[in-house]
């Protein structure tokens, strides 16, 4: 039996997806957690197999917890569930420690598959998904800037972009300010931009973060 923990910010997607998953005899939800901190303290509080974890939920994201996750369960099984697509962060995902990224549209004999497999022990994108990756191009001046920053780099991008404060980003990430304005600085000399301005319109310019 792989016993599931849902982590999603709304009631009733959990609520759906507990129904859909409840005809699967190899699967229980055992529990549900509506962010972070509600993920890490039923975490403690008892065994899970997987996790599946939305990427985009309000206050710490999925995608940000990642590494808290991996410090603390390095073997768990994490599968991140998105509303972006994957060739948008699914690589950032998998280099942040997620076994699995699928996306919200996806059918659900797709997302069982992903669940089983990510128990495993093995990683999982769609059959799409790794197609429409392997299409990108491999010239590194032909894929855009910010397939090129690191997870963590990734993870203030989308912070930034979303207007949380450096203090706060560092008080997320567990690191000063001084250290996030590092990344920063790093992030726009990458990405070719000059301010936070500039980086916002480079996020919706690339679909980076939905319009």
């Amino acid at each position: 039996m792989i016993r599931l923990l849902l982590v999603d910010d709304h009631t009733i997607f959990r609520t759906g997806l507990r129904r859909l998953l409840s005809d699967e005899t190899d699967i229980r939800v055992v529990d549900e957690a509506k962010d972070i901190g509600e993920m890490f303290s039923k975490l403690r509080q008892q065994e899970v197999d997987v996790v599946l974890l939305d990427v985009n939920m309000s206050g710490r994201s999925g995608l940000e917890s990642l590494q808290s996750i991996r410090a603390e369960f390095p073997r768990l099984p994490v599968l991140l569930l998105s509303m972006y697509p994957a060739e948008q962060y699914a690589l950032v995902a998998l280099r942040g420690g997620a076994n699995g990224y699928v996306t919200k549209d996806v059918e659900s004999e797709e997302l069982i598959k992903a669940i089983r497999e990510v128990q495993r022990g093995n990683r999982y994108l769609t059959s799409a998904a790794t197609q429409r990756l392997l299409l990108q191009p491999d010239a590194p001046h032909a894929q855009p800037p910010h397939l090129k920053l690191s997870a963590r780099e990734h993870q203030i991008l989308m912070m930034i972009v979303q207007g949380v404060s450096l203090t706060e980003i560092g008080t997320r990430m567990f690191i000063s300010v001084k250290t996030v304005s590092t990344y920063r600085t790093r992030i726009l000399r990458k990405l070719g931009v000059e301010s936070n301005a500039e980086l916002v319109m480079y996020a919706v310019r690339h679909k980076v973060v939905p319009c």
